[in-house]
């Protein structure tokens, strides 16, 4: 029960600390270099500019490989700007790139897992997500975000207990702005015992399978309307 309470003391002043900070007060660099990843998004938006009021989906692979986006959410524009192996850095250096070009009514947002992966805290995680949502609310001030949870895939099931610390930070940093949403996945993803259930994902037990594409498509449709 302490370490509980003293979980949600600790989460509750760093959302309050992400909330009250002055803005740019991190340092943001990105992990890579995405030039390339950046190239190719500019030849898509030059080929087919976006028509406004677009739902814009952003962020790792998990967005990426999200194939199917346009025949999961008929008659909503999508645009799918993910880049596989990205941080939440990343989408903040590469914004003008990634967001600016579009005037969105949404945007959904999956990054994190790589973060952490990598050695970043979750506290940094979601400094950066809040870095994120300043660039797009200074840019766009209509546009709302969802974050969908990070993921507890099984791959990478001994870092679960730092992806639900990140989560908590940025769920209570959502929670101060009715344009933010955050999105729990992981309710649906686990069985009853709290383990993942595996046939949600690819067999390298990271990525998502069909049926993982499945049920975050139900968790969203209700979203983008």
């Amino acid at each position: 029960m302490k370490s509980n309470s003293r979980l949600f003391l600790r989460s509750a002043l760093l959302a309050a600390a992400l909330v009250c900070s002055p803005v740019w007060a991190a340092e943001v660099t990105p992990s890579a270099d995405w030039s390339e990843a950046m190239a190719a998004f500019a030849r898509e938006d030059a080929a087919q500019p976006s028509p406004p009021g677009a739902v814009l989906f952003v962020g790792s692979s998990s967005i990426r490989l999200w194939s199917t986006l346009a025949a999961d959410f008929p008659g909503t524009p999508v645009i799918n700007r993910g880049f596989g192996g990205s941080h939440i850095a990343d989408s903040v250096c590469h914004f003008e790139r990634l967001v600016a070009p579009h005037h969105p009514r949404l945007v959904v947002f999956y990054a994190g897992t790589n973060d952490i992966a990598s050695g970043k805290t979750p506290e940094t995680v979601a400094a950066d997500f809040r870095a994120f949502c300043e660039r797009l609310h200074a840019a766009r001030p209509e546009t709302h975000i969802i974050y969908l949870s990070i993921q507890l895939s099984p791959s990478r099931w001994q870092m679960r207990d730092k992806f639900a610390l990140a989560n908590t930070y940025i769920a209570a940093f959502c929670a101060a702005d009715p344009r933010r949403r955050f999105l729990d996945t992981n309710s649906s993803m686990l069985t009853p015992d709290g383990q993942a259930r595996p046939e949600l994902f690819q067999a390298d037990q990271l990525h998502l399978s069909p049926a993982g594409y499945a049920l975050w498509r139900r968790l969203v449709a209700p979203l983008l309307q």
